[in-house]
């Protein structure tokens, strides 16, 4: 299972072991994690799992979709690692990334 560090809004750190194949999102809120609230269930239509992703070294993760591009272009304080963490889908690659959760969703 690959290991992701979620930073919440607080600077509270929390590591959750995810599943395979399930979403960053999913992963998030089965675990408790504050502020990624999904208030759309991963419909990609809220902008509440925005995170910063920090990659490990040798991880990877696929360029965001058009459909997500274009919802990111309405984050507050968007950054280049931003990202709707309901469209990015767990793999070994990502084991070891970090999820920074943004103030304005806490």
């Amino acid at each position: 299972m690959p290991r992701l560090t979620f930073v919440e809004f607080d600077g509270q750190t929390r590591e959750v072991d995810a599943r395979l194949g399930e979403t960053v999102m999913r992963s998030a809120r089965n675990a408790g994690v504050e502020g990624i609230i999904a208030e759309c269930g991963g419909s990609m239509t809220c902008l509440t799992c925005h995170c910063y992703v920090t990659l490990p070294e040798s991880g990877s993760l696929p360029e965001p979709s058009a459909n997500e591009q274009e919802m990111l272009d309405c984050v507050l304080e968007a950054r280049e690692n931003s990202r709707l963490s309901c469209q990015v889908v767990v793999t070994l690659e990502l084991d070891g990334a970090r999820f920074d959760i943004p103030q304005w969703q806490g």
